[in-house]
């Protein structure tokens, strides 16, 4: 029945994260918290496991996203090449941040980030426009700042990096492409160091790889690649305002949930 219940997680995750270039790991952590509390895990490791399995997954789900964004060419991949290697050193920092948090702690700031990102989606508070990018220092910084705070919370940076990327006068279309490119390289990395810091930790379940749940990865991922096709497919051929406002109701539902939960 869990196995069930990770592939329409999957599904789910999947077509946001393909539709509005964020969501798939907000989803994900969130509603892993709560099969893993299910399914008696041990307190001091669920959380993390949650947001390790959920960076792997993105790993696939990112994969399909850019394949379906690049045959509409909105992937720039000039500013991805300028961000990536920020973005490696940023994600592998986060992930051994996340390892010294205690789980309730970091389900709370898991929380308040959904909230945070709700309020943002929900009442469309959008950055300020600068005309043009910053240097390759400053997309080094940006590209630090977006895998840390990525690995951290289990997301694949699309919450981040499409308002930066907006800020910079990239078009909407562009900026989610090139997010979901962006994901790629905060998966792998993240994912690497939670199998890492995790590793032979006395607490973990059977099927697991470090703080990564094997039977949850794989149904996720099995259906997350298909629906986040159809996601980019869609964020092409329809506006996704109120999506964005639904998914911000709920958003703001499973944060105050997390908060509740560690209280």
């Amino acid at each position: 029945m869990e196995f069930l219940y990770y592939i329409l997680l999957g599904s789910v995750a999947g077509t946001l994260a393909g539709l509005l270039g964020v969501g798939g790991g907000l989803v994900i952590v969130p509603i892993l918290v709560t099969l893993f509390q299910q399914q008696g895990f041990e307190s001091d490791v669920l959380t993390h496991m949650a947001v390790g399995t959920s960076l792997a997954t993105i790993v696939f789900t990112s994969i399909s996203s850019v394949r379906a964004h690049q045959a509409y060419g909105a992937v720039q991949w000039g500013i991805f090449k300028q961000l990536v290697t920020g973005i490696v050193l940023g994600s592998l920092l986060g992930a051994v941040v996340a390892d010294v948090i205690q789980g309730p702690w970091l389900q709370i700031l898991i929380g308040l980030f959904a909230l945070g990102v709700a309020a943002q989606m929900g009442f469309e508070i959008k950055p300020k426009v600068r005309k043009a990018l910053p240097g390759a220092r400053g997309l080094f910084a940006s590209g630090g700042l977006i895998g840390g705070i990525s690995a951290l919370f289990g997301i694949g940076g699309g919450s981040v990096t499409v308002p930066l990327l907006t800020r910079f006068s990239v078009p909407a279309q562009q900026a989610v492409a090139t997010s979901a490119a962006c994901g790629l390289p905060i998966a792998i990395a993240g994912s690497l160091g939670f199998v890492a810091t995790g590793w032979e930790h006395a607490q973990l379940p059977p099927w697991s790889v470090g703080y990564i749940y094997l039977p949850a990865f794989l149904g996720i991922v099995l259906s997350s690649m298909v629906f986040a096709q159809i996601g980019a497919r869609w964020a092409h051929q329809v506006s996704p305002s109120t999506l964005k406002k639904i998914f911000a109701a709920l958003l703001f539902v499973i944060g105050l949930r997390l908060l509740g939960a560690a209280f």
